[in-house]
């Protein structure tokens, strides 16, 4: 394990795996291990690079924090690389991964499901109170079931289902850890307008599930339509964790999309 320094001091850990053009992995929840089941499909063509975001795996963190400090992270990330990288992000990664190709340099951006409200949904979106109300009661494990129940499946499930699906997770409960942490990124996240033009100029690809929440897969297609070089892949029968639970065929996709944008 490697470490960069962010421009505030913040340390980010980073795993660097196999060898070719520069790859960066920029997860959203949870840490850099969410990436697991990509890397072997993708390490015997890129030098793939796997940060930790701050507060998050073996990271260090700061008292400041706000989507700004996390593209100064992955900003920093991308200037230790050799060469133009391509971003490939998650969730709240994803709309690092874009807002950083804004201002830095690389070669191509994949962004899957990204956190971005937009219309009605973001009007009314109020996770955040809900996570704080039951953080100031003490119950952390309460936080977390909002953020999860309503990041992964949109409030769309039934209580019996979603408490069947975290009682099968095997991270649960050990995640509720990550309470507080989740609350901030929550609250980058509704404090987000998306622009009517994200100048992003290198090519942009955006990626969704048929089974992802339906406000994920509204905000990805008006991020789409604000991105001039971009374009947009949907893939039948996936979720929002899509990238870890279908690594080969997401990764597929990307593959192809890189080829075509990139000469390679």
């Amino acid at each position: 394990m490697q470490t960069v320094t962010s421009a505030d001091g913040t340390r980010i850990a980073i795993e660097t795996h196999g060898d070719g053009p520069p790859l960066v992995l920029s997860h959203g929840g949870g840490t850099r291990r969410y990436w697991d089941p990509v890397v072997p499909h993708v390490d015997d063509d890129y030098t793939v690079v796997v940060p930790d975001r701050r507060g998050r795996g073996d990271s260090g963190d700061h008292d400041e924090y706000s989507l700004d400090t996390e593209i100064e992270d992955t900003r920093a990330v991308v200037d230790a690389i050799d060469g133009d990288p391509i971003l490939f992000g998650h969730s709240f990664g994803g709309l690092r991964a874009i807002e950083t190709a804004r201002t830095t340099p690389v070669e191509a951006v994949v962004a899957y499901e990204p956190a971005v409200l937009v219309g009605e949904y973001r009007e009314r979106a109020d996770l955040t109170e809900r996570m704080q109300a039951r953080l100031d009661e003490g119950d952390r494990r309460g936080a977390m079931r909002c953020h999860l129940r309503t990041v992964l499946h949109g409030d769309e499930i039934g209580d019996d289902r979603f408490e069947q699906w975290l009682d099968a997770w095997p991270a649960w409960p050990e995640y509720a850890r990550f309470a507080e942490n989740a609350l901030r990124m929550d609250r980058a996240i509704e404090a987000y307008e998306l622009p009517e033009t994200l100048d992003v100029g290198a090519p942009a690809l955006l990626l969704t599930g048929s089974e992802g929440p339906q406000h994920l897969r509204d905000s990805v297609r008006a991020v789409n339509d604000a991105i001039p070089n971009s374009r947009l892949v949907e893939f039948e029968g996936l979720g929002h964790n899509g990238p870890a639970s279908e690594p080969a065929q997401v990764v597929e996709t990307v593959r192809s999309f890189i080829e075509d944008a990139t000469d390679r």
